[in-house]
């Protein structure tokens, strides 16, 4: 007998501690989101432009410092195979290839004294340069 119970013949032997499996690493969330200070300035330029309907479009191409940058424009409708995001009364397209580094990006604008822009905050980016437009995953 030992600490009050009996240890032998038929009793259940003490289990090891064992120790707690660790969550998994959370994936991005899939899709763009679309910030609601990137959705007024997106619907304020395309109020300008005259295409209220019209959509920004978001590619990835190869260059800048590290490999990949961003390029924005305007488009008036979606490309066959581009995924189309809508938040905000306003429409983001991205092609496929595109597509693969942007999951779970935030689009937003800032406004600052000395710069004004959009920013895309790509959880996907190991390392970007100081001018914010160049990256790699």
């Amino acid at each position: 007998m030992a600490n009050g119970s009996i240890i032998g013949l038929g009793m259940p032997k003490p289990s090891p501690a064992v120790a707690p499996t660790p969550a998994p690493a959370a994936k991005p969330a899939s899709g763009i989101r679309i910030d609601i200070s990137a959705a007024q300035r997106i619907r304020q330029l395309l109020e300008e432009r005259g295409t209220p309907d019209a959509g920004l479009r978001i590619r990835v191409k190869g260059g800048g410092c590290t490999g990949l940058r961003y390029d924005m424009e305007f488009a008036d409708a979606p490309r066959e195979k581009d995924r189309v995001f809508e938040e905000h009364g306003v429409r983001v397209y991205i092609d496929p290839k595109s597509y693969i580094f942007l999951i779970g990006t935030t689009l937003s604008y800032h406004k600052g004294l000395l710069e004004s822009g959009f920013k895309l905050e790509n959880p996907n980016v190991k390392k970007s340069c100081g001018c914010g437009e160049s990256f790699s995953v």
